[in-house]
This record gives C-alpha cells, structure tokens and sequence, in this order.
C-alpha cells in the first residue's frame, strides 16, 4: 500500500467520525424541540456509514446519508405546554440523551483512534526519509 493511500484511508474515517459527531450533537441540542419547521417533534437522525473501496490497496469509509430514527418518542403529560393535546399529552422528540452521550463518546473515540494511527503512518514515514538521509 502506498503511504499516501494510508492518509487518505485515515482521512476518510476521520472524516466519518466528524460527520457522526455532528449529528450525535445536533440530536442532543434538540432532544426538548416539540415543534419543528416539518411539524411535530424533532426526530433523531442517523448516519448511514458505507465502505468505499479505494483501489487494490483498500477500503475507506464514507457518510452516505444522515437518516431519521422511524422509533416513536415519548408522549409526556404536561396539560400546559403549548404543544400540548387535548388530552394533556406532549409528543417528545425521539432523543434519548444517555444514548446519545454513548454515541458521542464512542464517534470521539474513534476519531482519536484515527488520528493516532494518522500520526503513528507520519511517524514512519520521517523515519523512512531519516534512513534515506543516513
């Protein structure tokens, strides 16, 4: 494999590992939004990891869309809220914040994962030019 590849192998999981973490934030940030722009709750998105095949030498990972959670939120008593039913009941967003906070912190440490291959490949590769100086 050639080095470069290696990068831009590391590259993509990074890239990743961004994306998911940026979506793990904005359901935390919303996981009280009763009304939306669409209407009802807010609903938990997803992103839809794929792998992508990058020559002979292997395979990155990309984002391929960001999808919304189908799971029903819950349905929360609380007659004077705005968003509120008849009934009294409140649609809650879908968000679960303890999963969420999982999700963040495995994405981080995935991304750290990768940055540390990253450096450990740069790493290599000064010592490669080094021996080429000797």
């Amino acid at each position: 494999m050639s080095i470069v590849k290696g990068f831009d192998i590391l590259g993509t999981g990074m890239s990743a590992q961004r994306t998911r973490l940026n979506t793990v934030s904005s359901n935390l940030a919303n996981s009280e939004t009763t009304r939306t722009a669409e209407g009802g709750p807010y609903v938990r998105r997803l992103p839809v990891f794929q792998t992508i095949e990058m020559g002979d030498e292997g395979a990155g990972v990309e984002v391929t869309q960001i999808e919304k959670d189908p799971t029903p939120g819950p349905m929360i008593y609380d007659p004077g809220h705005p968003d509120a039913g008849p009934d009294g009941y409140v649609k809650m967003p879908n968000v679960n914040v303890v999963e969420e906070m999982v999700d963040m912190m495995t994405a981080a440490r995935s991304f750290e994962a990768n940055v540390q291959a990253f450096q450990t490949l740069r790493d290599m590769v000064q010592q490669a030019l080094m021996i080429g100086k000797g």
